[in-house]
């Protein structure tokens, strides 16, 4: 069906091809990227933008042993594809099949595992320091985006870089956009730097017009050993005096000038900096019109562009909390929104669009997230700050230390906790409920419905005394009527029991509550009799009330949408530890393990959380009683 594709087992395949086989490749790989990703969704837009730089490496490069080192993974597929995993390229993102980022026991190719952002240049720089301490001439490339050099890390990647006179090259892949618009002082940096008068003029005038041939060549050389000084002061500088030699902006999906510009940096020592500029979702009409909607476009038809979309009975629980912020900010004047570059993934574009100055999106830069949110907070403004709860783990300490113990009242909204899905174990967000219930004055909680997470939004707004957590999973709610039910504040700490019963009861937290409930309702309908049902609601303050009920059951089963260790399970065992009149125990919830890629209901099956299993471990218990 591909003509040269269906050729290419490894990158030696690649490297005895033509010129222009090479670029009928890179068309090829487009289609195949488009037909795969169009049954199994995936990253489509950077993926599309980054072939001819992953053709030109794999080209150039000596891989495996020389190191591409990937920021984030999105724009991986296509070094998938020519790494030998074409076939397995057809279940991406599916248990049977690859994971949709680089993955170190997947294939050797992949030399460093991605997910998160702004990691690549702290590795790269691992692997070419440690080449040289072995001394072998591997080379190490990192690639970062725009969108992730605004990363804290990045930067710290680069300042140890460029000082240590590392023999690394690092491939600034600059298209102007992360998954939502860049934002920032940096974005406009490398935007005046792309649009720089000198270099349009050499390009407009000069390069093009030179065609093929030594005349070309030799104006190419010239460009490349001397773009760094022509620049300098409207770009290059920066990174100059960090250490590294600067060349760019090239054009990242010409891929003769790539090549040729790859060709020459490798053979060169020394921290260097290659600035591309590519279109993402380039050379697919649909993803470069729309390239925010195309990042992950779900399911759509690959001939037209047209997207095809699920009838939902619910909303998502995304959309609950950015239709509520925007009430709360009409409400309160004090009311803030903050996200570190997830705008529209979390719905916080809605408050963008309603009142665009109390609006913050400050980079893909986490740890500034939570602590610009505290010197709001502590100038008397109620930010709401909305991190995705696998992402709220790099900001660990600026959680404790500039938000709780400064009791700084600040709203941490934890967007996909649990368990993801088809992203797999990079952003499952297992951690946040046994990571976070050990820090002082910190508020956990968890709404089982949407109607619970409108309520807990507005019981931010009355805060105090240190942040207050709110986490909630990816994906559908359970179609209650939200926008009907009136606000109300939640009193602190308080859950609510769902379901009278004998013998057992059932302690969760979050939507996975319904379906403990659900399975509790199928067993007295079939047995006349069931257990009784809480819904925490908090982990921290956890209420002591309800479990000194439980503790009259002679047995409590908790539920969660988090790792067991250190979670419910881990704070109701610590409550009743030491008793002799102790209930027995029994914990369901994410084990002590990485959950592979997988829908998120197989997910949750695997891990007892549906209704039918926690139907059979209440059967069971409490036919043992």
């Amino acid at each position: 069906m591909y003509e040269i594709l269906d050729q290419i087992n490894s990158p030696e395949d690649l490297r005895k091809l033509t010129a222009e086989q090479l670029k009928q490749l890179c068309s090829e790989l487009r289609s195949y990227i488009l037909e795969c990703c169009a049954v199994n969704p995936g990253h489509v837009g950077s993926s599309l933008g980054a072939v001819e730089l992953i053709v030109a490496l794999h080209y150039i490069y000596n891989t495996p042993e020389d190191k591409i080192v990937f920021d984030v993974g999105h724009q991986a597929y296509a070094h998938k594809i020519l790494t030998g995993r074409r076939e397995a390229f057809r279940k991406n993102r599916t248990l049977e099949g690859i994971s949709g980022f680089p993955k170190r026991d997947e294939s050797p190719y992949d030399a460093f595992g991605a997910g998160h952002a702004s990691t690549s240049i702290s590795a790269a720089l691992g692997f070419a320091e440690a080449a040289r301490l072995q001394g072998t001439e591997n080379r190490s490339v990192a690639i970062i985006g725009d969108g992730a050099l605004t990363g804290g890390l990045a930067w710290e990647g680069l300042n140890n870089a460029g000082s240590s006179k590392a023999d690394i090259l690092v491939i600034l892949n600059d298209n102007n956009i992360s998954i939502d618009k860049n934002i920032g002082g940096l974005h406009e940096y490398l935007l005046n730097l792309t649009t720089h008068p000198f270099y349009n003029r050499l390009k407009n005038k000069v390069w093009n017009s030179m065609g093929d041939g030594k005349a070309r060549d030799w104006v190419q050389k010239r460009v490349i050993d001397t773009k760094s000084n022509l620049v300098r002061g409207s770009g290059g500088a920066l990174f100059e005096s960090l250490g590294f030699r600067y060349f760019g902006p090239i054009d990242g999906n010409d891929l003769e000038q790539l090549m040729y510009t790859l060709e020459r940096l490798r053979n060169l020592h020394g921290p260097r900096l290659l600035h591309i500029h590519t279109r993402k979702g380039a050379g697919y009409a649909p993803a470069e019109a729309n390239p925010t909607v195309w990042h992950a476009p779900g399911r759509y038809n690959p001939e037209t562009g047209e997207r095809i979309r699920s009838e939902y009975k619910a909303d998502r629980y995304q959309d609950v909390f950015g239709e509520v912020l925007v009430e709360l900010a009409k409400m309160d004047p004090k009311v803030v929104g903050v996200t570190p570059a997830m705008a529209t993934g979390c719905s916080m574009n809605l408050l963008e669009k309603a009142v665009p100055e109390r609006f913050f999106d400050v980079g893909i830069e986490e740890e500034h997230a939570v602590t610009f949110s505290a010197g709001l907070a502590a100038a008397g403004m109620k930010p709401y700050c909305n991190i995705y709860s696998s992402f709220s783990q790099r900001a660990y300490d600026c959680i404790i230390h500039d938000v709780a113990l400064q009791h700084l009242p600040v709203v941490l909204c934890f967007d996909r906790a649990g368990l993801v899905g088809e992203d797999g174990p990079t952003h499952h967000g297992c951690f946040d409920l046994a990571a976070y219930r050990s820090i002082p004055d910190v508020t956990i909680s968890a709404p089982r419905n949407e109607i619970e997470l409108k309520r807990l939004m507005y019981t931010g707004l009355s805060v105090s005394g240190g942040p207050l957590i709110i986490r909630y999973p990816r994906g559908l709610g359970e179609g209650e009527a939200w926008r009907e039910a009136p606000y109300q504040e939640l009193p602190i700490g308080k859950g609510e029991k769902l379901l009278d019963g004998k013998g057992v009861a059932i302690l969760g937290i979050g939507p996975v509550v319904n379906r403990a409930l659900e399975a509790a309702l199928r067993h007295k309908e079939e047995f006349k009799k069931a257990p009784a049902v809480y819904d925490m609601r908090f982990l921290k303050p956890i209420d002591t009330e309800i479990l000194e009920e439980a503790g009259r059951f002679k047995a409590i089963i908790t539920v969660e949408d988090g790792a067991l260790k250190g979670g419910l399970f881990g704070a109701v065992s610590e409550y009743f530890a030491g008793r002799a009149d102790a209930p027995v125990i029994k914990g369901v919830g994410i084990p002590d393990r990485y959950m592979p890629q997988d829908t998120q209901k197989a997910q949750r099956a695997s891990c007892g959380m549906d209704a039918e299993s926690l139907l059979e471990l209440i059967t069971e218990m409490l036919k043992n009683m």
